[in-house]
């Protein structure tokens, strides 16, 4: 298989993660503001592989396999990054949530495709809006820039997590058909 321009893109965010964890360990001043780059570089990625992959027509099944992984790898590695910097409850206990419910959909998926009925969990706008409230959440928390800007992005968290339920409850009634025979 000949790789493409969006499957490179997300070979990188792949590389990225690690970068990324050792520009938060930095024992520097500016380590925040690199760690967010890195991950708004990551995030950017994400966007603009998928985007390129439909307009040019270059879906293959190594980027349909490759993107969900990657962006779930690099979430669960920034939050685990957050929960230890912050090193409490009320940041692990959404975390959590986030986390759990990415295994639990995944399994979701992986199950509803081996019975042939993979399209009923599809991602949905749901989840889109969830991504995109996890990952400015993040960014926010990685970069730390201010106290408001710490406090917005705490809110965005629990929005987030909020989100991470309500779609994780979408995808679960939409193959509760499925589930309960």
């Amino acid at each position: 298989m000949k790789l493409n321009i969006p499957t490179y893109l997300t070979i990188f965010r792949v590389v990225l993660i690690p970068l990324f964890v050792l520009a938060f360990y930095l024992p520097i001043p500016h380590s925040p503001e690199i760690t967010t780059f890195i991950f708004a570089i990551a995030g950017m990625t994400d966007w603009f592989d998928g985007y390129l992959a439909r307009k040019w027509n270059q879906t293959t099944r190594l980027g349909a396999f490759l993107d969900p992984v990657a962006d779930k790898v690099l979430v669960a590695t920034a939050l685990a990054c957050v929960v230890e910097y912050y090193h409490t409850w009320w940041i692990t206990i959404p975390a959590a949530i986030m986390i759990g419910r990415e295994i639990i959909i995944s399994a979701l998926r992986e199950w509803m495709a081996e019975i042939g009925e993979r399209a009923n969990v599809a991602v949905s706008i749901w989840g889109k809006v969830k991504t995109t409230a996890q990952l400015l959440s993040l960014g926010g928390l990685l970069w730390r820039q201010s106290e408001l800007m710490e406090i917005l992005a705490f809110i965005l968290l629990y929005i987030a997590a909020i989100l991470t339920i309500w779609s994780m409850l979408q995808y679960l009634k939409a193959s509760k058909g499925s589930l309960l025979k």
